[in-house]
């Protein structure tokens, strides 16, 4: 396939984009600087820039662009800043698409499991209702920002992706120094669900999107097996050798990081991949204690140790 791609240097595009170069496929990167290849073209998501010519005949486009969740304590222009990075360039590609005579066959455009808001011991899929809160009206915003490639007949997918376990990079890069250093342990009671998927499956799942026209509109990225926060602390720190009893009160975490605390780190999602399961995908990872090994490179043997 011939792909577009928007993020290929960040975190999931950084990863995604050689796997695909490496199984035949023909991939061009959107930058925001003057592109330097023709393997590159230029955009201005701020500005609207992007020239409709530009991005003809390609058979697919994966749209991973967007401001880090958790980069940054959220102040209001904050959280605007992570909208707008979201919706703006959501709307721009949705819209170049759609006026194209030679259309993608399919937009996968990222979303995340933060649309379903904290929802305690509720097992959620794709049918589930919307959640409450920031981040839950953010990815409403961005899966909404795709409707003019809808409109036009593309078929549009949003992976909702859970947290993903990764040595250099997402939520779990995060943690991994208080646990390295000791101090690791479970975050507010440690009772919410955390919905995790790894690396490994988020590109894999990527590649199967692309070649599986039956899906359509949400599509939970996230292992079949979500866990309690607290399992999630234990398996880590087994995984890494190290205690991980040292509790995080709600009230600390608000201190220290505001209303992200609540809507990222105290929020309960047990989200479930129920159409990747019903289309027949087989997750490389679904138990999350080998699942953390391989990501962190910690054979099984020396995890027991």
């Amino acid at each position: 396939m011939r792909i577009l791609i928007s993020g290929a240097s960040g975190f999931l595009g950084s990863a995604l984009t050689p796997r695909l170069e490496s199984n035949g496929h023909t991939v061009v990167r959107l930058v925001r600087r003057a592109a330097t290849s023709a393997t590159e073209i230029t955009w201005d998501p701020a500005r609207g820039a992007l020239a409709p010519i530009a991005v003809e005949q390609f058979d697919a486009v994966i749209h991973l662009s967007g401001e880090g969740i958790a980069d940054q304590r959220w102040s209001q222009d904050r959280k605007q800043r992570l909208l707008n990075s979201r919706v703006e360039s959501t709307r721009l590609l949705a819209e170049t698409l759609a006026r194209l005579t030679a259309r993608p066959k399919v937009l996968v455009s990222m979303s995340a499991v933060g649309w379903y808001g904290d929802r305690g011991d509720e097992q959620l899929t794709e049918s589930s209702r919307e959640g409450r809160g920031f981040l839950a009206s953010l990815a409403r915003a961005w899966e909404q920002a795709a409707e003019p490639a809808r409109r036009a007949g593309i078929r549009v997918v949003h992976p909702r992706l859970g947290v993903v376990l990764a040595e250099h990079g997402g939520a779990l890069a995060r943690l991994l120094t208080p646990f390295r250093l000791g101090l690791g342990g479970p975050l507010g009671g440690g009772r919410a669900w955390w919905s995790w998927i790894a690396l490994e499956d988020v590109l894999a799942g990527m590649e199967y999107v692309l070649a599986h026209d039956v899906l359509v509109g949400p599509v939970n990225f996230t292992a079949p097996n979500p866990v309690r926060n607290s399992e999630l602390a234990r398996a880590l720190g087994r995984a890494l050798g190290r205690p991980a009893f040292v509790p995080t009160p709600p009230f600390a975490l608000r201190l220290l990081f505001g209303e992200m605390a609540d809507d990222v780190l105290l929020a309960s999602a047990r989200a479930l991949p129920a159409r990747l399961l019903e289309t027949g995908y087989a997750f490389r990872q679904p138990m999350l204690e080998p699942a953390l090994r391989d990501a962190l490179g910690r054979p099984a043997a020396t995890a027991a140790a």
